[in-house]
């Protein structure tokens, strides 16, 4: 099986330098990480092993492994069961993309062709049981009932968070509040388990607990947000994505979400065609990157991912100033700052 060099090939680790830093000061283990994944995609069915090294090889940033190995630094944590951790974290986060591309029909996932468009949809599903199913062998194999707790329950905020935003795809009077229930599940759940795991098992205090458990809360939804406003905003060589994709889908996310709200009647007309009615015509993504950019929607959408980025540095207040606390305040910049 090829080695899936998390760090060399990963598309983004040259894209900012805060970034590039960070990966370098982790990059030993992240390499226990990725002997671990390797070892747990292994199986006697040859496709189970094929399509999981399509997708986990795929690239893409690691933030939530990065996260757990970053805070189990930060909390001076002495020993080897965030490497497990982190892996888990992983396979949880790789089966979610293998059942999300499934359900969105997506045709790309970071730059290539989406895995159920290379297999089928049972395969995928079916894989993406089995990375579900390993990553909790491996947070058995840690012992610790905390831990296997909190990731647990982020498994099931996920799910949660996969059915709330199916109730809002084509429903374009989606609230903004509505919009963050779904990315407080589907994201920045298992952001804020990654780096509690770290808190428990170096046994921080209940303070220093609860502040890592906000601070990958707000990390998380930053990452979110710019990641939906990416869709209406970034490119494809920067993303690994056609600009679009969630227009396309009929995704309800916060782009959209404002444009609608500040449209005129005209405007409104269009996204209840385009979203709701699910008639899209060949120039309307045209029109609708016109309508966003004519309400200052974009701007406006970095600035709220901005605010919740500042709100995650703020938490890390419980803790000394450190190098490794200086590392994560430049990886919640990262969260937003992370186009070009």
């Amino acid at each position: 099986m090829q080695n899936l060099k998390l760090i060399k090939d990963s598309k983004y680790s040259g894209d900012k330098s805060n970034y590039n830093s960070i990966m370098k000061w982790l990059n030993q283990d992240f390499q226990k990480v990725n002997d671990v994944i390797l070892a747990n995609m292994k199986s006697k069915v040859p496709l189970i092993s094929q399509l999981s090294g399509y997708i986990i090889s795929s690239g893409g940033k690691r933030i939530r492994p990065l996260l757990t190995l970053a805070t189990s630094k930060l909390c001076k944590y002495n020993g080897e069961r965030h490497i497990n951790l982190a892996a888990s974290i992983e396979f949880i986060h790789t089966a979610t993309l293998l059942h999300d591309d499934v359900v969105d029909e997506s045709m790309n996932r970071r730059g290539q062709i989406s895995a159920h468009n290379v297999w089928n949809n049972k395969s995928c599903i079916l894989v993406g049981d089995f990375l579900l199913s390993k990553a909790f062998r491996l947070m058995i194999k840690d012992g610790s009932n905390r831990c296997l707790d909190t990731l647990s329950k982020a498994s099931v905020e996920i799910s949660q968070g996969e059915v709330l935003q199916l109730l809002t795809n084509n429903n374009i009077r989606t609230s903004e509040s509505q919009y963050f229930d779904v990315i407080n599940a589907k994201t920045a759940a298992l952001f804020s388990a990654a780096c509690v795991t770290s808190a428990i098992i170096s046994e921080m205090n209940k303070e220093k607990e609860i502040a890592l458990y906000e601070y990958g809360k707000y990390l998380g939804t930053a990452f979110q947000i710019t990641d939906d406003t990416f869709d209406y905003y970034s490119s494809y060589k920067n993303l690994g994505k056609d600009i679009g994709d969630d227009f396309k889908e009929g995704k309800v996310s916060l782009p959209i979400i404002l444009a609608f709200n500040r449209s005129n009647e005209h405007e409104k007309k269009f996204w209840l065609r385009v979203i709701n009615e699910k008639k899209q015509k060949n120039n309307d993504l045209s029109t609708a990157l016109d309508i966003i950019e004519k309400h200052n929607v974009i701007k406006d959408c970095f600035s709220k991912a901005r605010h919740f980025a500042t709100m995650a540095k703020d938490s890390l207040g419980p803790f000394e100033n450190s190098y490794e606390k200086e590392k994560l305040l430049h990886l919640a910049d990262f969260s937003v700052d992370r186009s070009g």
